[in-house]
C-alpha cells in the first residue's frame, strides 16, 4: 500500500472535501442527470453528457481521495523532536547567499502544497534539497531558474 505523508490539516482538508464530494456534489450530480433524461433523446442531449461527464471527474476525485486517507501517514511536526533538523512538515525559514532574501515554508504533502501560502510538497526541488539538513546547514539546490545555495537560518516544529 502507497503512503501519503500529510499533515493533520492536510488530513481534516482532504476529509472534508471527501465529505462536500459525497454528500453534496454527488447528490446534485445525480439530480441533474435525472432531470437531463427528462428531456428525451440522450444521444442529442448535451446536459445528459455534460452531468455524465461531471460524475465521471467526481466518482475519480473520491476514489482518488478515499485511496489517499486510507494510506494517510498523518504526521504533526508540533510532536516532533526538535533536533533543528529539516522533516516532513516542518516550516523551515532559508537565506539564499546570493541575494540574501529570506523565505520561509513549510514542507507538506503533495495535496497540501499551495506555493502561494508558502507550502511547499515534500518531493518539490527546494523541499528534497533542504530535508535532513539542519539549521546553520547550506544546501545547494536546481531550481527552475538555475542552482541556488541557501542557508538554514531556522527550523519550526509547529
Amino acid at each position: 500500500m502507497q503512503r501519503y505523508p500529510m499533515t493533520p490539516q492536510g488530513h481534516a482538508a482532504l476529509e472534508a472535501e471527501l465529505k462536500q464530494l459525497k454528500s453534496v456534489d454527488r447528490p446534485r450530480i445525480t439530480a441533474a442527470i435525472a432531470e437531463a433524461r427528462e428531456h428525451g433523446d440522450l444521444k442529442e442531449n448535451a446536459e445528459y453528457h455534460a452531468a455524465r461527464e461531471q460524475q465521471g471527474f467526481c466518482e475519480a476525485r473520491i476514489r482518488d481521495i478515499e485511496a489517499k486517507l486510507s494510506g494517510a501517514q498523518v504526521i504533526d511536526p508540533a510532536t516532533l523532536p526538535r533536533e533543528g533538523r529539516v522533516v516532513f512538515g516542518v516550516t523551515v525559514v532559508i537565506e539564499n547567499l546570493d541575494t540574501e532574501e529570506q523565505k520561509r515554508y513549510q514542507i507538506v504533502g503533495d495535496d497540501e502544497a499551495d506555493f502561494k501560502n508558502n507550502k511547499i510538497s515534500v518531493n518539490s526541488p527546494i523541499a528534497r534539497g533542504l530535508i535532513g539538513k539542519s539549521e546553520g546547514d547550506e544546501a545547494r539546490i536546481e531550481t527552475p531558474s538555475g542552482l541556488v545555495e541557501f542557508e538554514i537560518i531556522e527550523v519550526i516544529y509547529q
